[in-house]
């Protein structure tokens, strides 16, 4: 029997590849949300083919404007560029009900963890490669974008979206969207 992910129509990716890959990157990568944009990076584009970047970026993009959970947003955007409004809630649910369900046990394991040397030395541990993570999935994203002449402004609008944020506490959602007026109105150069 073909694997569920492998299967395609000619609409794109079948409901049941969607779920499975979905079910899989989004609730059994660890290490947050921006581990698995990575890993799902990885998958949906290099492996699968079944987006463009430029199409993944605006998923990420969109996601990353949207109050709540971010990744969420995310795989919701993907299923629904690969399959619609079917793709949108299949996406969705089979990123979101398996992991919903491991918090629960986490946090009923919760009581019994905080007071353990071992269980806080690995929890330390995992927020340290989650920074790392967290790095290597920005560049995954800028990179496409880091060509050329267009190198400067990318730099220029990350740094000044890292001051307003970090320095002077400006709201994401604000430097958001004060990155993407500036995109709009400085459009990049051809490489």
């Amino acid at each position: 029997m073909p694997d569920p992910a492998e299967t395609t129509t000619r609409t794109g990716p079948s409901l049941a590849g969607i779920a499975d890959v979905f079910a899989r990157y989004a609730n059994f990568t660890l290490g947050g949300g921006s581990a698995t944009v990575a890993v799902m990076h990885r998958e949906l584009l290099d492996k699968r083919r079944w987006l463009s970047p430029d199409d993944f970026t605006l998923c990420f993009a969109l996601a990353r404007l949207t109050p709540g959970t971010n990744l969420l947003a995310f795989c919701t955007g993907v299923g629904w560029l690969l399959r619609g409004m079917a793709g949108a809630v299949i996406a969705l649910l089979a990123a979101s009900i398996p992991c919903a369900v491991l918090v629960v046990v986490a946090t009923a394991l919760f009581s019994h963890w905080q007071d353990n040397r071992w269980a806080q030395s690995a929890i330390h541990g995992a927020i340290a490669a989650a920074v790392a993570i967290t790095v290597k999935t920005c560049w995954t994203i800028a990179h496409p974008h880091f060509k050329g002449r267009t190198r400067l402004r990318v730099v220029l609008i990350a740094a000044a979206a890292f001051l307003l944020y970090v320095w002077l506490a400006v709201p994401a959602i604000e430097v958001l969207l004060l990155a993407g007026l500036v995109g709009a109105a400085l459009p990049a150069a051809r490489a």
